[in-house]
């Protein structure tokens, strides 16, 4: 996952029961895949796991995809086979994360009586 103010990159299939997610490096890596199927999916796959969102699109909760929810959508739960479905089939989106917010140590500043 990226850290804060870093862009994360997305590709997300609307299947026939739910919204499927899985993270890519960047877009040109999804593009250069998508134009030469030559290119190893490690190169552009970020981390091997299918998230779904429960009809939510890219917004709702990601939680991971089951076995049976992947059987169901994709008539195979082997997660290559599920990714390489949805990096032809779905749509790839690319947002910035936010900035993280908060206390790094509370026991070093102010904010601690002494």
């Amino acid at each position: 996952m990226p850290r804060g103010n870093d862009t994360q990159t997305i590709v997300h299939y609307k299947g026939k029961e739910d919204d499927f997610v899985i993270f890519v490096d960047s877009v040109n890596a999804f593009k250069g895949w998508k134009a030469d199927k030559s290119v190893p999916l490690a190169q552009v796959v970020s981390g091997w796991k299918v998230f779904v969102t429960h009809k939510k699109g890219t917004q709702g909760i990601m939680d991971s995809a089951s076995n049976g929810s992947l059987d169901n959508e994709f008539g195979t739960h082997k997660v290559e086979d599920v990714v390489m479905q949805i990096l032809e089939k779905g749509t790839v989106q690319e947002t910035e994360s936010a900035e993280r917010q908060g206390d790094r140590n509370i026991a070093n500043g102010g904010t601690v009586p002494h």
